[in-house]
């Protein structure tokens, strides 16, 4: 599993044909890759690493406050070309990430262990399996790549 975690001022996602529209303000952007083989452990450790990770400025200018301590939002997007493989040709291969069925009941797990972690209230997401509208405002940047197999 990857999460690619970017700080953001805002952001928001957009999807006009199903008149879907969410946002959020001063926290993360996590596009949520999973791949063949992911399991709940994983989930665990991606949402948990997420929630905990020190990538907002304390008061001297240093990376040290998680999105606990800056009661900050997460926008969640499920995002399978986080394992386009481009290495051959020209053309990806998306052969590593999970079958929709699969990958979607762990995004949904990982959205419900993002809620225990850090507040039902201060997580949105996108919709599992749309083409998707995201505006996403980096705030640094800080873009931050975690996968569960390096642990």
């Amino acid at each position: 599993m990857r999460a690619l975690v970017q700080r953001v001022k805002r952001a928001s996602v957009t999807i006009k044909e199903l008149n879907y529209q969410k946002s959020i303000q001063n926290g993360l952007v996590i596009l949520l890759g999973i791949k063949e083989g992911d399991s709940i452990e994983d989930v665990k450790f991606i949402a948990d690493k997420c929630s905990n990770i020190r990538i907002f400025d304390d008061s001297d200018g240093k990376m040290n406050l998680s999105i606990k301590d800056i009661d900050g939002e997460m926008l969640i997007i499920s995002q399978f070309t986080l394992y386009g493989d481009a290495q051959k040709g020209n053309r990806p291969s998306f052969s590593e990430a999970a079958k929709p069925e699969k990958a979607k009941s762990l995004y949904e797990s990982f959205i419900e262990r993002c809620k225990q972690n850090i507040g039902d209230d201060k997580i949105q997401t996108g919709l599992f399996g749309e083409m998707m509208l995201v505006e996403i405002h980096n705030d640094g940047p800080v873009t931050i790549l975690i996968s569960s197999k390096e642990k």
